[in-house]
């Protein structure tokens, strides 16, 4: 038989129940602050909790934050290599150019020494050789090179055209054993010829007496004989004298004035009677 009475509340019983005593709670709460106490006790107590729950997230935010800094800085490293390379890379050639302009102003500054008509030209390559001292040149047969035309730098004479084509030419240098140049020692007027001794790009002055008056470091010129090549342009420097009991010739090594092999222009000298039209078809 069921009970008339239980004692049991239904469950929407005691849901009104609690609304009603939270809304009770709440309004003594606002008006008279006797809950505060418990409350701020309540928040103590469950900070640690909150604190671990917000734990990965706050570490997650990090850890984002701290990827996307890094991958900015890897990005910004980046960059300022790339810039500091383009800047370096302008930089070298800055001072290519600088070097270029500052070896072609002491090459045309030495067309004044020379006093004849003179054109540039650029060196092709060196030719390779055992004892042979050779380099081509883009002047050639249309510019009005011609064979025997001596050729200079701006330090010195480098040495003489001896194979000419339509737009290129061979130089035979002046350090190569077939080479000859009539010279003098410009302190005393002593005259000689300088030879191509083939390696160590040097010089030897043939048939000079042993009482001749020469020193080391003598200033070596063209003598100007033949009018193949121009009077008083250096030749180079005596680097040593040696004289040999008994033997009428003395031993004199000269090093060239001029860069042989390392000058990446030259001159091309033509002489007074050749007048100045091969010079102005060469600058064409």
């Amino acid at each position: 038989m069921k009970p008339l009475f239980t004692d049991a509340a239904s469950p929407t019983a005691r849901f009104i129940t609690c609304v009603i005593l939270s809304f009770l709670l709440i309004s003594i709460d606002h008006r008279h602050q006797h809950l505060a106490a418990i409350r701020g006790a309540l928040s103590v107590a469950v900070y640690p909790i909150q604190y671990l729950v917000a734990l990965p997230m706050r570490i997650g935010d990090g850890l984002a934050e701290n990827f996307k800094a890094r991958e900015v800085l890897i990005a910004d490293n980046e960059r300022l290599r790339a810039e500091n390379l383009m800047l370096r890379s302008h930089t070298v050639k800055f001072s290519a150019l600088e070097r270029e302009n500052e070896r072609l102003r002491k090459l045309l500054d030495s067309t004044a020494d020379l006093r004849e008509e003179v054109v540039v030209a650029d060196t092709l390559s060196i030719e390779p050789g055992a004892s042979s001292r050779q380099i081509v040149i883009n002047r050639g047969a249309r510019q009005g090179v011609y064979e025997g035309q001596p050729v200079a730098d701006a330090f010195g004479i480098v040495g003489q055209v001896m194979q000419v084509g339509p737009f290129t030419s061979t130089v035979l240098l002046i350090t190569d054993p077939r080479h000859a140049l009539p010279v003098q020692i410009n302190r005393s007027g002593v005259r000689a010829v300088a030879n191509g001794e083939g390696e160590g790009d040097l010089l030897v002055l043939s048939f000079v007496p042993t009482n001749a008056d020469i020193r080391v470091g003598d200033l070596v010129v063209c003598s100007g004989l033949g009018h193949q090549f121009p009077a008083g342009y250096p030749v180079g420097e005596v680097k040593s004298l040696d004289v040999e009991p008994g033997e009428p010739f003395a031993k004199i090594i000269v090093a060239p004035s001029a860069h042989i092999g390392r000058s990446r222009e030259v001159l091309l000298v033509w002489p007074h009677q050749r007048g100045a039209a091969g010079a102005e078809a060469a600058r064409q």
